[in-house]
């Protein structure tokens, strides 16, 4: 990227609908109760021939540091310093307020160049507010509609002005990886069922995807990982809204971290800037590859974690769980043994989870939770030949054939893995609708032990194998 741009502002203003038109998708949730973003969310922008990096952040409010609007100021304070060049959003149709004159004095002694944006600049009787905008000492206001992507042409101009051409306008030689591209289908094919797996990637990169319920430790988690204070955190639960990805390399590997927003039980989500946040967190697990399921060891296994783990499985994700807060806990041998034999209990459907127990407070486990989601990422990209394949079910059908139904024997003829991430496979079978759900399981454990695919979701198909003689015509002698 060829430079870094803040949206800085109070509460309010339009900062993230902004970042939405610049980033060119809808990425921060926006909604009319201020103070929604928490977070600063870095993501790839273009503004016509402008190709940068641009930052959403927190509205500044005056407020005490240990409290949770003063922990945001913070994380804009780190914003303004990452920047280059800073948009300075104030609100033409509601004028100028004290604290756009305090920040205003901030900016200004950041020494960073500014582009002060009068956002809202459409509303009726928005002239006034841009007229007051000179007062701030900022230079010349640029008047934009960010939700109707008006102006925008004035604000690349402002641009070009405050940094000047050469840094601009210089060509980017970085691709624009962006999440669109990341999003798969259940499964992806197999070009040639019969070979044997290609050997598995260590330098891939790895989308993580981190969730839980509110409070479990996710941010606090996903800091400890990277080493530094990136995502805010804090005894209140449900601060973290919007789903933020994390740049990090572990031991050389490139992974893309998504801490998301904490999920109730559906019944307890009313307001509707909480149903968005949760959509969001949904969506981070789509990108995602592995899904660290994050409990409070103190309170796991809650209705609630079970049917996040049932989502996860379902979307075919491969989960890792961390028990997260184990430094609060005294008898940790006998609460683990209780945990895992929970674990294999409740969630049968990827029997052989990982489930690391760590503590994002104090660093411990951390390298041990990452090994786990290597291992499982290895797992869920397994593949198997058809020729071992069909060597095992013969075994299998001759230790316990399928069974009969309506006085007549299903036969099972065949079986190929026809998609991986997660393994999925192909049963060629006489009558598809008649097999029993029991006997399907008990083909996915033994595969799962055959071929050593512990906790990651199995999909299998019945398919009934066409009769070549079905439609011909009896022929006449």
């Amino acid at each position: 990227m060829t430079f870094k741009a803040a949206i800085i502002g109070r509460p309010n203003v339009g900062k993230s609908t902004l970042f939405n038109r610049l980033a060119g998708r809808k990425l921060a949730l926006v909604d009319d109760t201020p103070g929604v973003t928490r977070d600063r969310r870095v993501h790839a922008a273009k503004l016509y021939d402008l190709a940068f990096e641009v930052i959403d952040t927190a509205g500044f409010e005056a407020a005490p540091a240990a409290t949770l609007p003063g922990r945001m100021r913070a994380q804009t304070e780190i914003a303004i310093d990452e920047a280059d060049v800073i948009f300075f959003v104030v609100d033409a149709k509601a004028g100028l307020m004290p604290d756009d004159r305090t920040f205003a004095d901030i900016v200004r002694r950041s020494g960073k160049p500014v582009v002060l944006v009068a956002n809202k600049a459409e509303a009726r009787g928005a002239q006034g507010g841009l007229l007051e905008a000179w007062e701030l000492g900022l230079g010349e206001p640029v008047p934009v509609s960010a939700e109707h992507g008006v102006g925008m042409p004035d604000l690349r101009d402002a641009v070009v002005e405050a940094l000047g051409e050469e840094r601009t306008l210089g060509k980017d030689e970085e691709e624009d990886e962006t999440l669109a591209a990341s999003e798969v289908l259940i499964g992806e094919d197999i070009a040639d069922p019969e070979a044997e797996a290609p050997a598995y990637d260590e330098t891939k990169p790895l989308r993580i995807a981190v969730v839980g319920r509110p409070n479990a430790g996710k941010s606090t988690l996903i800091n400890a990982l990277i080493g530094e204070e990136r995502l805010l955190t804090g005894p209140e639960a449900g601060i973290t809204r919007d789903s933020i990805s994390v740049d990090w390399e572990w031991r050389g590997r490139q992974m893309k971290l998504f801490d998301t927003a904490g999920m109730r039980r559906k019944s307890k989500v009313q307001e509707k800037l909480e149903k968005l946040s949760v959509a969001d967190g949904l969506r981070a697990i789509r990108f995602a590859e592995i899904v660290i399921i994050v409990l409070d060891a103190t309170i796991p296994f809650e209705k609630q974690d079970l049917q996040i783990a049932d989502l996860i499985i379902r979307e075919g994700r491969a989960p890792v769980i961390a028990f997260n807060k184990w430094d609060l806990i005294d008898n940790p041998q006998q609460l683990l043994a209780e945990l895992r034999e929970k674990t294999e209990r409740l969630l049968p459907q990827v029997r052989g989870i990982q489930a690391v127990p760590v503590s994002a407070e104090t660093g411990r486990g951390l390298d041990k939770l990452m090994d786990a989601v290597v291992r499982t990422h290895k797992v869920w990209n397994s593949r198997v030949s058809t020729g071992r394949l069909n060597r095992w079910l013969e075994g299998i059908l001759a230790h316990h054939p399928p069974p009969a139904v309506a006085g007549r024997r299903l036969k099972v003829k065949y079986v190929t893995q026809a998609k991986t991430r997660p393994p999925g496979f192909v049963v060629s079978c006489s009558r598809p609708e008649a097999m029993p759900q029991s006997y399907v399981r008990y083909l996915v454990n033994n595969l799962r032990e055959a071929f050593d695919m512990p906790g990651v979701p199995i999909r299998v198909a019945l398919r009934t194998s066409d009769n070549p003689f079905a439609n011909r015509a009896r022929k006449k002698g």
